[in-house]
């Protein structure tokens, strides 16, 4: 039996059936243009209003018109900035989409990372615009230092605020991890990631400026770098204190782990080339 407040739908008047209808209508075109991107997606709903807006969305079907990526397989990482999924491309083969939040207000603090640097000085007003530079950012330092022989994740290609990447996995196929989830860690482990910061300074003439056990691969090829929204230029004024940072949180990491470090100016001078 139907109360007052459910009336029956064969009872509403043709007018608000239709109003119904329409709003219908309007909500599965929605889904079916998120789920089409969104491919075996199992997040809930809201995420798809807070990573996946509309801007978002289109973003992303260029991207597969461009023969980038085919569809987004699943979550893989999140953050206060940006979110990393797994997506197939064309060939099957499988890359790293990250999403830089266009509503976070975490941007607003990374402009130290981006004052000075002439690369980025038609930065417009607005967090957006300030999302899309870091975007841009990220791809070009990737693509600085993998010019130079750092290992990084090969980048593949940035719009607006998307950026794709090469996925690194291990033997197995399965996402590598970062080391600070690694059990092993060695002597030649720390040795190699000064080596690379070396190489970073050096030949790409970059900082990482944002370095720790969070950001950094052991593979089967090495020790290898990720995660360079933070990343400036050598010429940068904040260049030697982020240096000096980055170094810092080395020696922390590797030393809780048992590893005898060097002193932190000692490696300093050896990533800067002041000693022979």
């Amino acid at each position: 039996m139907l109360s007052e407040e459910e009336p029956d739908e064969q009872q509403l008047p043709r007018e608000e059936k239709h109003k119904a209808a329409a709003r219908a209508d309007r909500w599965l075109s929605k889904y079916e243009r998120k789920s089409r991107f969104l491919n075996k997606m199992s997040e809930d709903y809201d995420v798809f209003d807070n990573v996946f807006d509309m801007p978002t969305l289109m973003t992303i079907n260029e991207l597969r018109r461009d023969g980038i990526i085919q569809y987004i397989e699943t979550s893989l990482a999140a953050g206060k900035e940006s979110k990393v999924y797994l997506a197939v491309a064309p060939d099957s083969s499988l890359r790293i989409v990250k999403i830089y939040l266009i509503v976070s207000a975490e941007f607003k603090k990374r402009m130290q990372y981006i004052a000075g640097d002439p690369r980025f000085s038609d930065i417009k007003r607005g967090s957006r615009s300030l999302i899309m530079t870091w975007a841009r950012k990220e791809f070009k330092n990737m693509h600085t230092a993998h010019a130079a022989g750092v290992r990084v994740p090969l980048p593949i290609a940035v719009k607006k605020n998307v950026l794709v990447m090469e996925f690194v996995a291990d033997s197995e196929g399965n996402p590598m991890p970062a080391l600070i989830n690694t059990e092993e860690i060695t002597l030649n482990d720390y040795q190699q990631v000064i080596e690379q910061m070396t190489m970073l300074y050096q030949k790409a003439k970059l900082v990482h400026a944002d370095l720790s056990e969070y950001n950094i691969f052991k593979t089967n090829l090495g020790i290898m770098l990720f995660d360079f929204g933070s990343a400036i230029d050598i010429q940068q004024p904040n260049s030697k204190q982020f240096l000096f940072r980055d170094v810092s949180n080395i020696n922390r990491f590797f030393e809780k782990r048992g590893i005898e470090v060097l002193p932190t100016a000692q490696v300093i001078e050896k990533i800067r080339g002041d000693t022979k």
